[in-house]
């Protein structure tokens, strides 16, 4: 990731300020007289979330740990117990809600579509799993069944996510796509999954053409050459889907709070967003 520590923090800085003034003059206010502040504010928070998916760490304990409170203590007044931090975790949930949404990608055009298992446990721990009993499903892929979320994800040729969002496993893609497209117009393209004629003629009324492939029953039907070019280049999406789980480490099974899982999942897609040199593929053609 090309971008300094500094001005991440700055852009982050800016947005909590952004959005504390929000908080304060929009939400309902409570009854709570005591309003102490922490050792960490808002900015500082979002700092050290989104920085974990920067760094080169799978655990959020030892990056706290070795990662803040030894490499970049200077950069903080005072820190708070990792256990005290784990605790004020779920704070993030909605400022990392809105700071997504406000890093939506550029509309284009040309989209992608597609969606990625998130594990939560093993297979053979599925009836002993209970962080999320009721929230994740089993659910399958095509690399086998697993338990755990889908992450359904709309990006545009820069590589950049226009729209995403998070359902139990056993959700079928067909059935967000219409949401998640809801402003986008132009040309979306995806694999054999997402064929069918009720949603094709849905999204072609919003002014986005639905591209897929056929599958072998079906009857072929021409397709432009350049369509067809874009549709071989629909593993843009897999790219995505690797650096997220690879680099950035989207997806793990220890988490202890259905929350703090959210929280995760929401900082990694915010840390990527912030990303310079995201995968691309190029759209002119000789």
């Amino acid at each position: 990731m090309s971008i300094s520590t500094t001005a991440l923090f700055c852009v982050l800085d800016d947005f909590a300020k952004t959005y504390e003034d929000w908080e304060r003059h929009h939400l309902i206010p409570t009854n709570q007289k005591r309003r102490r502040l922490g050792k960490l504010c808002l900015s500082e928070m979002l700092f050290i979330m989104v920085l974990f998916h920067v760094e080169a760490y799978k655990n959020f304990k030892l990056y706290y740990l070795h990662g803040i409170c030894h490499k970049h203590r200077g950069c903080f007044k005072d820190l708070p117990h990792y256990d005290r931090f784990i605790q004020l975790m779920p704070r993030l949930f909605m400022p990392l809600t809105i700071l997504l949404h406000s890093l939506s990608g550029e509309e284009t055009g040309i989209y992608f579509a597609d969606s990625t298992p998130l594990k939560v446990c093993h297979n053979r721990r599925i009836y002993n799993h209970k962080v999320f009993d009721g929230l994740a499903a089993r659910g399958k892929s095509t690399m086998g069944w697993f338990f755990g979320f889908k992450l359904h994800v709309v990006i545009n040729h820069k590589g950049e996510i226009m729209a995403c969002k998070i359902t139990p496993g056993n959700m079928d893609d067909r059935t967000v796509l219409e949401h998640l497209t809801q402003s986008l117009k132009g040309k979306l393209y995806a694999d054999k999954g997402y064929i069918s004629q009720k949603l094709f003629k849905a999204l072609w009324h919003k002014g986005l053409q639905l591209i897929t492939g056929i599958r072998k029953n079906m009857k072929n039907y021409l397709l432009p050459w350049a369509d067809k070019m874009m549709l071989r280049k629909r593993f843009i999406v897999e790219t995505v889907f690797d650096t997220l789980k690879s680099s950035m480490g989207i997806e793990h099974s220890r988490h202890r709070s259905p929350i703090n899982a959210m929280v995760h999942i929401l900082s990694c897609l915010v840390a990527y967003a912030y990303k310079k040199n995201k995968p691309s593929i190029n759209t002119s053609y000789p």
